[in-house]
């Protein structure tokens, strides 16, 4: 199987490489992260490069592309732990896009690919964990239109979105609906989160909706898998750049005289490190080369490839924290802000332990050992 990159695909990746080096600097993502943990300047950028309609076809104002760009760019985000929501704007242009009516594709998917509207996926609640077919909210149909009330907790930048995609139980069943955030009976209490982003909770009563679509557990799904997809290369391009800084202070930092990286002990740490990063580099093309798979394969696929992720960003991240000592923990020293950024990436979108049974549950009895 051929792994390399095309020409199109690297220039995209070059595109935000230099974007992230250039314009998202260390110090802008600290003063984004004092200001609340969002910046719709930052957004505004990442929209002109084309990349919230990354998954939208050209005909709705998007790129047309793919799961592998969407890999790419989600990994040089990854590098500069990019604190905007732009898996956000990947999933919801996907779910807009392959299940939406017409009518309200051409409202929303032209406003999302240029950056205008933000548009987040609100799926958790309290009590749930991480299940994705349970929803206290209910919906119910009023003159033509939809009811929604209920609360979604840790909603991105829950309170500068402009719309969200949310499951609510319409006649029993799940269904998947779009609620404004200036509409009536909305409330949003946004709060940062442990990576200095910003999230929120959102209360709804009797708040206006359109039903996007009423197989609301297989979109959903849908969604969730692109987000994992998107947040395991973001881990890949934050544990790259985790390790280089690593390599860099063991090269420089003396103890007893002698350079950090001439201990033998602790280069087998670092080469520890880096087949971490590898492993998860691996499942990190897994999963996007499985995110157009039939639901059960892909399910399967997105189950494996975030427990492996989560076990990789765990591990780089203790060890870079452990080499840097003391000032791996301080404020102002970018390894630490790597740290808990990868601290919540192996939490989101169902923690190690959650995968872990999501993969034993999906396989066969023999497990593929015996036929």
């Amino acid at each position: 199987m051929d792994f390399d990159f095309s020409d199109d695909q690297e220039q995209l990746r070059d595109a935000v490489r230099k974007w992230v080096d250039k314009a998202y600097s260390f110090e802008r993502r600290r003063s984004i992260e004092q200001a609340g943990g969002f910046d719709r300047g930052a957004w505004n950028e990442l929209a002109e490069l084309g990349l919230c309609g990354l998954y939208v076809s050209e005909d709705d104002g998007g790129m047309g592309m793919g799961p592998v760009e969407g890999m790419v760019v989600m990994e040089e985000l990854g590098r500069g732990i990019v604190l905007e929501p732009l898996a956000q704007a990947l999933g919801c242009g996907a779910l807009l896009s392959g299940y939406a009516d017409e009518q309200t594709k051409a409202q929303w998917l032209p406003k999302l690919c240029s950056g205008e509207a933000l548009v987040v996926l609100a799926s958790q609640e309290h009590g749930n964990r991480y299940r994705l077919d349970a929803s206290a909210c209910t919906a119910m149909a009023a003159d033509g239109s939809y009811l929604v009330s209920g609360t979604k907790s840790l909603v991105p930048a829950g309170d500068q979105a402009d719309a969200f995609l949310l499951s609510a139980k319409l006649d029993g069943a799940l269904a998947l609906f779009l609620v404004e955030r200036q509409a009536s009976g909305v409330q949003t209490r946004g709060y940062g989160t442990q990576d200095g982003g910003r999230a929120a909770e959102l209360q709804m009563h009797n708040a206006p909706a359109t039903l996007v679509t009423r197989q609301g557990l297989a979109a959903l799904e849908h969604a969730v898998d692109i987000g994992i997809a998107a947040l395991c290369a973001q881990a890949v391009g934050a544990m790259d750049k985790t390790l280089a800084m690593t390599a860099e202070y063991m090269n420089t930092r003396k103890q007893f005289g002698a350079t950090l990286s001439s201990f033998q002990a602790l280069r087998h740490r670092a080469a520890d490190m880096k087949m971490q990063v590898e492993l998860g580099r691996s499942m990190s093309y897994y999963a996007s080369l499985k995110l157009n798979a039939p639901a059960p394969e892909r399910r399967a696929a997105m189950a494996r490839a975030k427990y492996q992720i989560g076990q990789s960003v765990r591990y780089v991240g203790q060890q870079a924290v452990q080499l840097h000592g003391g000032i791996g923990v301080t404020n102002e020293y970018m390894v630490s802000h790597y740290f808990k950024a990868m601290t919540q990436m192996e939490m989101s979108y169902g923690d190690s332990m959650h995968q872990l049974g999501e993969v034993a549950t999906r396989m066969q009895d023999s497990a593929g050992v015996f036929a």
